[in-house]
């Protein structure tokens, strides 16, 4: 049932202005998101949600003037942290051992670890380890999508600095990576639609060593 679903997912080209993805079908799309493996389990990305209209409109000229800013339900946008450091590594752990109500020896060795090799890093060398953690998190919500039968894009063609200044991240200490535009096709108006997904072979694309 999953590979159907993939086969039938594409890159959505033109959304449907008119359709609007319930936001029972988009909270269980970020959940699936936030249920993504991260490195050292420290979750270093935050999703924003535009559905606003005005909004989205701002952002379609940041975003190379694609139509499916605007054209789409929601703009979810991944922003990873600026940077690991002490505040954020300690709140990460300190919020597992909250939620598990125990402190285990290991865990705590492993935190001092964490806290001695990241924070010393060049900040860009951090962010970059970051954002790969939110593109885990960008694959699971295009297959979350893709299995409510909500049609998803894939998009890093935006202006970056532009973004996070339109949606005030830097503030926030966090740099948008990527975005995940939701919606319904319009099957007229889009080229990609009616063609055959293409993938390399699996015997060019799969190495087995046994």
């Amino acid at each position: 049932m999953l590979l159907e679903k993939l086969h039938w997912r594409y890159a959505t080209k033109k959304f449907d202005a008119t359709k609007v993805v319930s936001e029972d079908k988009v909270d269980r799309i970020l959940e699936a998101v936030r249920l993504a493996p991260t490195s050292s389990g420290l979750q270093p990305f935050e999703l924003i949600v535009v559905s606003n209209a005005d909004v989205r409109a701002q952002m379609k000229p940041i975003a190379s003037n694609q139509g499916q800013v605007v054209d789409g339900s929601h703009m979810v946008v991944f922003a990873a942290w600026d940077n690991y450091t002490e505040e954020r590594i300690n709140m990460m752990f300190d919020l597992v051992n909250e939620e598990r109500g125990l402190v285990n020896e290991g865990w705590e060795a492993y935190r001092k670890f964490i806290l001695s090799t990241y924070p010393p890093r060049e900040p860009e060398v951090n962010y970059a380890h970051a954002a790969r953690q939110a593109y885990i998190g960008l694959g699971i919500g295009l297959t979350a999508a893709a299995f409510e039968q909500v049609d998803a894009t894939p998009m890093e063609g935006f202006n970056p600095e532009q973004l996070d200044e339109l949606l005030g991240l830097r503030a926030r200490g966090l740099r948008s990576v990527a975005i995940m535009a939701l919606g319904y096709r319009e099957a007229a108006g889009d080229w990609l639609v009616d063609l055959k997904k293409v993938r390399r072979p699996s015997e060019q694309f799969i190495t087995k060593v046994a």
